[in-house]
């Protein structure tokens, strides 16, 4: 089954291809903030709704105008792509998945999107429309043959990386079906406990590098705004935040990777992690270990490799009962790592009891199509439920 893919590349633009990059940046910044200005003021002064249509047309008349003239100076088709990702922004903000949209800024990510006739590609060899020399790429890895890409987005990150996303029609094979199968359950001082008794530590690559990184925003705020020894010291606060996200990104793909290959289901529990940041205690190493990213990633490669994912209800008890007896227990503090059941006796470990409990639910809910454990209710055995009287963690 073909699918849309991207692969991600690193770049080395020439000087001047990194102008032409720079320019065709900012024209498309200026084109989103222009467009996201006329949209809103059309909305709140006149009651009216602008499409991507409407601000198309605009845009030609914009062209035309003596103080934006030089908006023809690059590629018109990133121009549109930016039209279109602000489109695409109000419908994913209607459909609550998003905030509002924002301006863009300078300082921030910047990207252009080219599409397929924007650009020339053949063996290996790239050349984005304005430009008289093909752009250096690292190949990591090859294309898929007889995949002719659809669109490329080239982007440059805070740190002054450039890097290319070419999408193409990819022929995703499904992984050979398997019995076994896992339950996870996340945490912090831990990253992953399987409920087989693996337990996958937490790297805690942003802790590993706090000191260094506060050492260089420190340096960063005492230089003198404007001045090229602050800009040098903002590139070396970028470089730090981006190899620990880098770090962190590649350490979710491995681990999710491999849990997709070696099991055919796997169940994780569905946490809110906008509202557990919130804790004032835990925020940063909520958002140190990066849940989400995580559980995004095995989502779409199950998706991919024919897999199933089993998210269970947040509010199911997994660390207060016990996985022997059904016992539950009134309540379990987060300091108590390991505790006894008061109906069977027996010593369970809170971490690999709450993984062994997704993994029963999760398996429960799978069978039954769907289904989804409503708060506040276990599922133990087919036509039995148990409730219990507090959410669980």
């Amino acid at each position: 089954m073909k699918q849309k893919r991207a692969y991600k590349y690193r770049v080395y633009p020439t000087p001047e291809q990194q102008q032409i990059l720079a320019r065709t940046f900012g024209c498309c910044r200026f084109v989103y903030n222009w467009a996201l200005r006329q949209k809103t003021d059309a909305y709140y002064n006149e009651q009216q709704r602008l499409y991507y249509k409407d601000l198309s047309e605009r845009l030609t008349d914009l062209k035309k105008q003596e103080e934006t003239c030089w908006l023809s100076e690059v590629s018109s088709v990133p121009l549109q792509q930016a039209l279109r990702h602000l489109d695409k922004a109000f419908i994913n903000f209607f459909d609550g998945r998003t905030p509002y949209p924002t301006f863009h800024k300078k300082r921030n990510q910047q990207s252009a999107t080219y599409t397929s006739n924007a650009f020339t590609y053949k063996d290996g060899v790239m050349t984005l429309a304005k430009m008289s020399e093909p752009l250096t790429i690292r190949w990591s890895r090859p294309l898929p043959e007889e995949s002719k890409p659809s669109s490329v987005t080239v982007t440059k990150d805070c740190a002054n990386r450039y890097f290319m996303s070419i999408l193409v029609d990819d022929e995703i094979e499904p992984l050979p079906q398997t019995e076994q199968t896992i339950g996870a359950d996340l945490g912090l001082k831990s990253f992953v406990i399987l409920s087989d008794g693996e337990v996958v530590g937490n790297p805690k690559f942003f802790h590993k590098d706090e000191k260094k990184l506060a050492k260089a925003q420190r340096r960063h705020a005492k230089k003198k705004k404007g001045s090229q020894n602050r800009d040098k010291a903002r590139l070396k606060v970028a470089g730090i935040h981006a190899r620990i996200a880098d770090r962190r990104r590649d350490f979710s793909h491995k681990l999710s990777t491999r849990l997709i290959r070696e099991n055919q289901t796997i169940c994780v529990e569905s946490l809110a992690v906008k509202n557990m940041v919130k804790n004032p205690k835990l925020s940063k190493a909520i958002s140190d270990v990066g849940w989400s990213e995580f559980v995004s990633q095995l989502e779409y490669k199950a998706a991919w490799y024919g897999r199933n994912l089993v998210k269970i209800d947040r509010w199911y008890p997994s660390s207060k009962r016990c996985f022997d007896c059904g016992h539950i227990l009134d309540s379990l503090p987060l300091d108590v790592r390991m505790w006894t059941c008061p109906e069977c006796g027996v010593i369970h470990d809170r971490d690999i009891n709450a993984a062994q409990n997704i993994h029963a639910v999760g398996l429960t809910v799978f069978e039954a199509c769907g289904e989804s454990v409503r708060p506040g209710a276990v599922k133990t055995k087919p036509g039995k439920t148990q409730r219990s009287r507090k959410p669980s963690k």
